[in-house]
């Protein structure tokens, strides 16, 4: 089994190497370039479509690794999808509501397949199941994710990193628990990746690209979810949110700022975690290392989680949401008033004072 995982990753690895200046000069040919404007960070007009490269040595690993003999035809149905939509984003342009309804499609044909979240175990209450609910669940699961790993594509390598970090840890989960399907899946997506970060990472030679972005978050989408489907034990519903925490949080403060500030959902703006972190004055490179370094951190305390206890588990993502909240503030990804904790503990610091 390892000596297949290892070929795998190998056949993915080196087939991303070799094909990634392939796909800058295709890229380049067809028109598919990031122009540069006053939400983006380059200043020259960059290739993307990097997302072709990273599906390509997916589909290396995919035959080195035997996957053809697993009953995945919809996950891999859904990823030729994904990857098609990511092309015609990354070269035509494709409206949000476009892109959404794709993702729906998608996300419709794998609960169709069978693949879908049916129970969960709550605290002191037990397991739960979700009967019909787990369409319109599993289908929300795979579109929020997708989206979540789409939005933080906005420094040179930082989308690939983070998913790399992301992957490593479904990987690692996955190997300890004996889940051979997802460990193979995982690494096959590892290998892909290394290799597009010889590439990516600052100064990049080519962006990802939606065809990138969107296919890395369906692949962990559709990880998480196998991780979920009829087992109790490799995930729950929390593990995943924080393995991908950094997305989960610069989509979930995303929301919320657009709300408090009354602008649209879907409306672009530049109060994103890595906008935030260079308005501070870090550094392009070294804002990429600090938000790896923050993916990181999420994937030790996910991995904390799965052999904590109920209680330790309580207090650890208790804790983990009111630091969340507080770097929120600190860093202004609301906006410079949103600061309620702060506020909060300023008043009790005056409500003490005023007692003594």
């Amino acid at each position: 089994m390892y000596t297949q995982v290892i070929w795998a990753f190998l056949a993915s690895l080196v087939t991303v190497l070799v094909c990634t200046p392939l796909v800058i000069k295709l890229a380049v040919k067809i028109g598919a370039v990031d122009k540069p404007n006053e939400r983006k960070v380059h200043r020259q007009l960059m290739p993307r479509l990097g997302g072709l490269a990273i599906f390509l040595g997916v589909i290396a690993g995919y035959f080195a690794g035997g996957l053809y003999d697993e009953k995945i035809t919809s996950i891999t149905i859904g990823a030729i999808l994904i990857v098609m939509m990511g092309v015609l984003d990354d070269k035509y342009g494709l409206s949000a509501r476009t892109k959404l309804i794709g993702q729906i499609i998608v996300a419709v044909i794998i609960v169709t397949s069978g693949l879908k979240i049916e129970f969960t175990n709550l605290p002191f209450i037990g397991r739960v199941h979700f009967g019909i609910w787990a369409y319109p669940i599993t289908i929300f699961w795979i579109v929020a994710i997708t989206n979540a790993m789409n939005l933080i594509d906005g420094l040179d390598g930082l989308s690939a990193g983070i998913s790399g970090i992301g992957i490593a840890t479904i990987a690692v989960m996955a190997g300890v628990n004996d889940k051979a399907l997802i460990l193979l899946m995982s690494v096959i997506l590892l290998g892909s990746i290394i290799g597009f970060l010889f590439y990516n990472f600052y100064p990049a030679k080519i962006f990802m690209g939606d065809t990138g972005s969107l296919f890395l978050g369906y692949a962990i989408s559709i990880l998480s979810l196998l991780g979920l489907y009829k087992s109790v034990t490799l995930f729950s519903f929390i593990i995943p949110m924080i393995i991908l925490g950094v997305p989960v949080f610069d989509t979930t403060f995303a929301v919320i700022r657009r709300l408090v500030n009354r602008t649209p959902i879907s409306a672009p703006d530049k109060f994103h975690l890595h906008h935030r972190l260079l308005a501070l004055g870090i550094s392009h490179r070294n804002t990429v290392l600090l938000i790896y370094t923050f993916g990181i951190l999420f994937s030790l305390i996910a991995l904390l989680l799965s052999k904590s206890t109920l209680w330790g588990s309580i207090f650890i993502v208790i804790t983990l949401l009111i630091v969340i909240e507080l770097i929120a503030e600190l860093i202004g990804i609301v906006n410079v008033r949103y600061k309620p904790i702060m506020r909060l503990y300023k008043k009790l610091t005056e409500i003490r004072l005023d007692d003594k």
